[in-house]
């Protein structure tokens, strides 16, 4: 398929990571981008965690802002937070752009972050499996 997907959300250190990081494990012919409206500059360690304890941790993921891949021609960018929602910004080229909120697990205990793991591996991916096949008909 070899799409490029931009998962975007305020910090881009939780839910971004996590879902940039399921769909590059899981997502066969899509490359998953992340980046936030107003980046931490870090990812939360417990977000990283639970990426190694299932195997989808990559040392090239970090916390980014979206001036570093705003050129990228897109085919799907997805907002994962309300913020990210209400600020994501306009692309040069012309985006399909989705809405999929998921609770922020920044500040709680690492069972919400296994949490929104579970959540956005059920919730997300087929939902871009099922928006990209739409796209490209």
């Amino acid at each position: 398929m070899n799409k490029k997907v931009l998962v975007m959300c305020t910090g881009n250190s939780c839910r971004s990571i996590i879902a940039q990081a399921l769909i590059d494990k899981y997502l066969n012919g899509i490359k998953a981008y992340s980046c936030g409206v107003n980046p931490s500059g870090k990812i939360n360690p417990n977000a990283k965690k639970v990426l190694i304890e299932n195997s989808c941790w990559n040392d090239s993921y970090y916390s980014k802002d979206i001036s570093e891949i705003i050129n990228i021609e897109f085919d799907l960018v997805i907002t994962v937070c309300d913020n990210a929602k209400e600020t994501c910004p306009t692309f040069p080229k012309k985006n399909k752009v989705i809405h999929i909120g998921f609770q922020d697990p920044d500040g709680k205990e690492y069972q919400a972050f296994v949490n929104t793991f579970n959540k956005i591996k059920k919730e997300l991916l087929p939902k871009i499996k099922s928006k990209l096949t739409q796209i490209l008909q």
